[in-house]
């Protein structure tokens, strides 16, 4: 599984980022630009993935890494973003309510 630091992703450009936290999670705090399409409901999401490479982060990374490992089999270009968003808080880094 590929993954990459919030540090990384704060510097990426042209990369969807799908948030797979729950809806109240995703409306407390959220990396800017991040998409919201729940782990819980990821199955009938699908077709709202984006073509081509993307991100995926949760709240620690536990989540956004299973979502990422059955996007793979699946055939999806998927990252995992390590530490998630509690890291993305932590290092300091603007988040959008």
């Amino acid at each position: 599984m590929k993954s990459i630091t919030v540090q990384q992703l704060r510097d990426r450009e042209g990369v969807p980022l799908i948030d797979v936290r729950e809806e109240d999670e995703f409306a407390a705090g959220h990396v800017p630009g991040a998409v919201n399409l729940p782990m819980s409901r990821i199955g009938d999401l699908l077709d709202r993935l984006p073509e081509g490479p993307f991100d995926v982060i949760c709240q620690v990374g536990g989540r956004s890494a299973r979502v990422v490992e059955a996007l793979e089999a699946r055939g999806h270009d998927a990252t995992n973003v390590e530490g998630g968003t509690g890291a993305w808080v932590s290092s300091g880094y603007a988040v959008e309510r």
